[in-house]
């Protein structure tokens, strides 16, 4: 019969079969049964057959749809264990015809297809790692001879009827890769579905040569898959959050076969067929997989229990192939995505022996260690890509390549960054390609020796996975004009893609030439280069720029400013165009908006060409001002603060947040007191000492303490050479602060681990999302006299409190601080401190978490006042409550908000189903920002703009608004923010407290015809009893046309602002994250403009209600999975819900939106019992659950 797998996974989950070992192993074979071959069970195809048949028929009657052929180890390399590698091919042709006669027979039976699977494994050796510890360059195989093996046996398994290849528990990418070369290019077999599937070595969530499971997908995503995966290594529990990392990236298939749980002591598998099979429903429900088996420990009760579940769920809806959005995506052993949100990428320029004479002379001299500290620089310089490039004379070019780029495989701080392989030899490329496990970028090829060349090696390039540089240059030479360039490119593109090249892998470079040389030909180079980066991005979609920004200011070398002004007002002309990256020097750039006006001026005229005498002028300029640069830059205007002691310079650069001076003054200090120590006790700690007093009372200001803690940032890196060895520095008390468990959001957390190091405490920062015990573990080993503990959402009170409860388990007596938008005073005394004898206080803000902190540890009596005070509170609200009658929930439900539903209150949207706006243009939402929540996120509580007026605060209040309308450009000029959202627009009604919406629909609306549900969004009611009226959410919505009322719509939304800015500081990267914060509620308030006046069109007088999920109206943040699932969102824009429904990114809102003109926001309040219990049963959730996600709204 015909078979297509293809087909069978559009319809269903495909089921795979379990472990081939366990069942071997169960049968307890004799040594006779291996022919000869002990221990080698790919020989069983041949010495018992009937054993290998038996194995596969019982996976096919337990309800496998795929059995994969007993071949895992039948390589060369492997059977050479046991002197069976002449038998490769006839080996695998055996047992791929065994199992295809076996699926033959089941399929007669029914007339469902049956697939075999041709399995190939990892072998015993690796490609990308030694096998001796003193000399990490070493390989004990290369990958030509693991290509050579894996072909023979593939050819093998094709050969015996298999249906596809199955390359499984990939622990080494670079392997890996040798076999898809070998099934693509060495067989030359393009047809043949091909499956891959990883393992993961773990918790880091890598393979173990070390790439991430994202990094692993890029590097082999090339191989024209069927699906991608993981197996064995873990059980089905710690394996899914790695399956759901891959599926968020993948446009195939995904599987997953795990093992039978985790190994028990004795190294068997413990886990049940019904136990396993239940945490696999797990992955269904959340459409996570198109395959699913067993590993290791996995039997056939273990597949019919899988294959039962399996039947019950539709398979994941699989990405789209639309090039993912455009993104060039390389990877070292982490990936690096080239997009506009990621900037421009800096490719390191110092390990290229042509533009390097000290890397020339390490490689050379065969000094790979010094090499590869050049290499390391780089990467900590800020360098994401990796230029490698061995052509030079006295060099053997192949062999240096190979050498350093498997030595570089072994530094993983280096290796985590793509390489771009750079040689003119293709022979040196080649050798590159040949050992690097990650997806890197050939540099170069071109047309100069004409198509067919051309051609050849773009195919050869797509072989091993590479993205190539395209130089513009053809069989006449260079190009140099605008009109050469984009010939050039037009003419690349689209021989490249009518060649199946992938678009967004083509890295065009126009050539970066010098200007201002005193040619007149060469006045226009620099707008050449622009203009035709701007064209490309037009006519060549997808296709990324890159260019040496240095050769530009050639004619300038020995003028430091004057070239750094030329690279920046080029890259920003540049990038503005569509440049994405380039090899540039990063100390060798100014930042734009602080370049001199008058050389600012003279470089745009030079670069955009745009007068005649304009190099002239430069010229001019740059010989003028050659002795400042030759003294390290212009003359600096002197203050009257810098006529003070060097300890009061140092003092007030740190009051003022003034960095021009710090490093010099900070080493005269040294100089003064021969002691690095005495420096930083002395002079700096007393420094801020003074911010820390200033900011207490209320004389400073939060962003300046942020500008104040750059500066001794600064000043301690400039001493920290000189500490001498037993040497410490004269600290205050240790402090741990955290973001709990869940909670993904740290600028409040940040901004008060600055402030409170500002006041002279050790800060011990753990991040975000910190599991207890992590806090337990850390608080113990370094002995902190205080944890300082941050949350924003609702569910983190509740994961507070389990850290106190963790804290009470340890018998631990550290004082515990709170704090956080959703924390408060009564929240912390009544549900958190209970359940811990130490004491839990609470901080409102930055400035009283200081104040807090200092009497916490210095006040003698303050523990005892404050738990009083605690129990008071206690008091009070018993007594309150005690007192508190809530209306009785069928009562509440009597009182409800009785709206009028017509054509007067009800308008037919214009636009029916979803809508994706990527992208969407800041500027818009710029006017829309609301500057008071602003001020008030940076601790300047006041409206705006009154607050400029603020006799104290007023000051400082414009400084910090000058400062975010100068961010603002810089974040919107480099293209680092972007802002995304999905909105559907989707029919809906009401039934009791629910409002239940359409559960699938097309882009105009209408119903797929798939047959999906309604999708239920339960609400909650009020049941304050002194309100009129108590109103929920499904009050807003009528109850449709069966009830005999009008058909309504409510849209639901989706959306989020990324930033990729990376600041110098404390300061700029807080601010960069409280504008993308702006950012978002700006987005929300657009939103619901565009679909009052373009995608719907609200009823006359209505603004409509935008209602976010977790807040007052809507509690419960599990709406937003209903919404995320509803629409999609995840696969359409770069924001995902984690377990505890935090969005990341965190600049983000979801919510509803409702039209009729009576809807209004109100707070929900407290619920009794018999409301949760309903609830519970309605959302289908536990009521216990919801008792930790709503804290403050459960009486």
């Amino acid at each position: 019969m015909e078979r297509n797998i293809k087909e069978e996974l559009r319809k269903r989950i495909l089921v795979l079969d379990g472990g081939m070992g366990t069942l071997i192993q169960a049968r307890k074979l004799q040594e006779a049964d291996y022919g000869g071959h002990v221990g080698c069970n790919d020989y069983l195809v041949v010495s018992r057959p009937d054993v290998i048949a038996e194995i596969h028929a019982a996976y096919f009657e337990a309800g496998a749809d795929i059995v994969s052929t007993d071949t895992f180890n039948a390589n060369p390399v492997s059977l050479k264990d046991y002197e069976l590698q002449s038998q490769t091919y006839e080996l695998n042709r055996t047992a791929a015809a065994l199992a295809r006669e076996v699926a033959d027979r089941y399929e007669k039976q029914d007339g469902r297809p049956r697939f075999v699977a041709g399995s190939v494994g990892p072998t015993n050796r690796s490609a990308s790692m030694s096998p001796d510890v003193n000399n990490p360059g070493f390989r004990n195989i290369t990958f030509d001879e693991l290509a050579e093996g894996y072909a023979e046996q593939m050819r093998g398994l094709i050969a015996g009827g298999a249906d596809l290849i199955l390359i499984e528990t990939v622990f080494d990418t670079l392997n890996c890769k040798a076999a898809i070369y070998a099934l693509r290019t060495l067989i030359g077999d393009e047809q043949i579905p091909l499956m891959v599937s990883g393992t993961i070595t773990d918790a880091s969530g890598r393979v173990l040569s070390g790439q991430t499971v994202e990094a692993f997908y890029a590097s082999v995503e090339h191989g024209n898959l069927l699906s991608i995966g993981l197996n064995c290594a873990f059980g089905a529990r710690q394996m899914m959050p790695y399956i759901e990392r891959i599926g968020r990236v993948a446009k195939m298939a995904v599987s997953a076969h795990p093992n039978a749980g985790l190994p028990n002591v004795m190294g068997g598998y413990d886990e049940s067929a019904e136990h396993m099979a239940a945490l696999i429903e797990e992955y269904l429900q959340r459409n996570l997989l198109n395959i699913v088996g067993g590993c290791c420990g996995t039997t056939p009760e273990h597949i019919r229990a899988i294959a039962e579940v399996a039947r019950k769920y539709t398979p994941r809806t699989c990405r789209a192939p639309q090039d993912d959005e455009g993104a060039t995506v390389l990877s070292g052993l982490e990936v690096q995505r080239v997009e506009p949100a990621a900037n421009f990428v800096n490719v390191g320029e110092r390990t290229n022996v042509a533009g390097s004479a000290k890397f020339a002379r390490l490689i050379r001299e065969h000094q790979y260690a010094e090499a590869l500290a050049v290499a390391a620089e780089q990467v900590e310089g800020g360098a994401q890509v990796i230029d490698v490039c061995m052509d030079a004379p006295l060099i053997d070019a192949p062999k240096a390549m190979t050498e350093f780029l498997n030595l570089m495989a072994a530094e993983p701080e280096i290796a985590r960054v793509p390489v771009m392989i750079d040689s003119s030899d293709w022979q040196v490329i080649e050798a590159g390609l040949r050992v690097a496990q990650g997806k890197s970028v050939v540099n170069s090829i071109s047309l100069k020796e004409g198509e067919a060349k051309f051609l050849e090696h773009a195919r050869r390039v797509r072989a091993f996975g590479a993205a190539a540089v395209v130089m513009l240059f053809d069989e006449k030479g260079q190009a140099d004009s605008y009109e050469r360039k984009i010939e050039i490119a037009g003419r690349a593109y689209r021989l490249l893609t009518e060649n199946g090249f992938p678009a967004q892998d083509i890295i065009f470079d126009p050539n970066v030439l010098a200007v201002a040389t005193g040619i007149d030909e060469h006045n226009d180079y620099g707008r050449a280069f622009i203009e035709a980066t701007d064209w490309i991005k037009t006519h060549c979609p997808g296709a990324k720029v890159s260019g040496g920004v240095s050769n530009l200011s050639f004619s300038y070398r020995g003028n430091n400013p004057v070239r750094e002004a030329m690279h920046s007002v080029f890259l920003y002309h540049a990038t503005r165009a569509g440049m994405d990256m380039g090899i540039v020097n990063p100390s060798m750039l100014q930042i734009y908006d602080e370049i001199n006006p008058e050389l600012l001026t003279l470089c745009e005229d030079v670069i955009l060409n745009r007068r005649a005498d304009a190099a002239e002028r430069l010229t001019a300029y740059a010989e003028a001002h050659m002795a400042a640069a030759q003294a390290g830059g212009e003359t600096v205007k002197h203050d009257a603060w810098r006529n003070g002691t060097v300890e009061e310079r140092i003092v007030h650069a740190l009051v003022k947040g003034i960095t021009t001076h710090i490093e010099a003054d900070t080493m005269e200090a040294y100089e003064k007191y021969g002691s690095a120590i005495e420096v930083i006790d002395k002079v700096l700690m007393v420094g801020m000492g003074e911010v820390g007093e200033l900011f207490g009372s209320g004389k400073m200001f939060l962003p300046q303490v942020v500008k104040s803690a750059r500066v001794m940032k600064q000043a301690v890196a400039v001493l920290e050479p000189y500490i001498q060895t037993g040497e410490t520095i004269e600290q205050g008390a240790k402090l741990l602060i955290a973001t709990v468990k869940g909670d993904v959001h740290d600028i409040g957390k940040n901004i008060v681990s600055v402030v409170l190091a500002c006041n002279g405490y050790q800060m011990i920062d753990l991040g975000v999302m910190t599991p207890p015990e992590k806090i337990v573990e850390t608080a113990i080993a370094e002995k902190v006299d205080a944890v300082i503990l941050s949350g924003l959402i609702t569910p983190s009170l509740e994961e507070m409190r389990i850290v106190a409860e963790h804290f009470e388990r340890a018998g631990l007596n550290i004082p515990i601080c709170v704090g956080g938008a959703t924390t408060s005073e009564l929240h912390t005394a009544v549900r958190i401190a209970p359940s811990y004898s130490g004491l839990v206080a609470h901080s409102t803000d930055a400035s009283s978490c200081a104040r807090l902190v200092n009497s916490v540890l210095k006040e003698h009596d303050f523990h005892q006042k404050y738990k009083r005070k605690q129990e008071d509170i206690r008091i009070k609200y018993a007594e309150l409550n005690a007192g508190q009658e809530l209306r009785p929930l069928a009562e509440a439900r009597e009182h409800k908000l009785r709206l009028e539903f017509s054509d007067r209150t009800i308008t037919r949207p214009k636009h029916l189903g979803k809508r994706v706006l990527t992208r969407y243009p800041l500027e818009k939402l710029i006017e829309r920002i609301d500057w008071t929540y602003f001020f008030i996120q940076w601790d300047l509580a006041g409206r705006y703009p009154a607050i400029f007026d603020h006799p104290t605060k007023g000051e400082e209040a414009r400084r910090l608004f000058d400062d975010a309308q100068a961010m603002l450009r810089r974040l919107i000029a480099s293209g680092q923010v972007r802002a995304d959202a999905v909105v559907g627009i989707v029919p809906a009604r009401s039934e009791g407290d629910d409002i239940l919406m359409q559960g699938c629909i097309h882009a105009d609306g209408t119903a797929c015809g798939c047959g999906a549900p309604e999708i239920r969004l339960a609400c909650l009611r009020s049941q304050n009893p002194r309100d009129e009226v108590n109103r929920s959410l499904a009050d807003f919505v009528s109850p449709g046309p069966a009830a005999g009322m009008p058909q309504d719509y409510v849209a639901p939304f989706a959306l989020g602002v990324t930033c990729d800015f990376r600041g110098d500081s404390d300061y700029e990267n807080i601010m960069a994250r409280i504008l993308c914060d702006r950012f978002a509620e700006a987005f929300a308030v657009e939103l619901s403009a565009l679909l009052r006046d373009e995608l719907w069109g609200f009823p006359e007088g209505s603004n409509g209600a935008r209602i976010a999920m977790g807040y007052p109206s809507a509690p419960d943040h599990s709406g937003k999975r209903l919404i995320f699932n509803l629409l999609d969102v995840e696969s359409e824009i770069p924001l995902r819900l984690t377990e505890n429904y935090m969005m990341e990114p965190t600049a983000a809102v979801s919510g509803i939106v409702f039209a009729h003109p009576e809807a209004d926001y109100f707070h929900i309040g407290v619920i009794d019992n018999e409301q949760l219990a309903d609830y519970a049963r309605r959302s289908g959730q536990q009521a216990d659950d919801l008792r930790r996600v709503m804290p403050n709204n459960v009486l």
